[in-house]
């Protein structure tokens, strides 16, 4: 009991640092764990009913539209261009597939 003792009143006299590494991996947990959450709420992407205007999508955007064009248990993807018909710089058309739902 007494090494216990005397540990214990170096830990008072020292302000309690010997256990400053505890507060980092505590505080690097808990940053890791809000990570995870934005991570989760940025995966979950907006069904739109149509898609967006001519010139509304940045290149490469991707958004999903149901507008009942694609088979049972698919949705449709709509890429964002870049075409100059549409105000662009290159000649990049916005593509559209059929994908599966998730």
């Amino acid at each position: 009991m007494p090494a216990v003792s005397a540990r214990w009143e170096g830990l008072q006299q020292s302000g309690g640092t010997d256990m400053s590494w505890v507060n980092t991996i505590m505080g690097g947990l808990l940053i890791c764990a809000a990570c995870a959450l934005f991570q989760g709420t940025a995966d979950a992407q907006q069904v739109l009913k149509r898609e967006p205007a001519m010139g509304a999508m940045r290149e490469g955007e991707r958004v999903l539209v149901d507008d009942g064009t694609c088979p049972g248990g698919q949705i449709k993807e709509v890429i964002g261009g870049n075409h100059v018909k549409v105000g662009g710089t290159k000649k990049i058309e916005r593509t559209r597939r059929c994908i599966k739902r998730r």
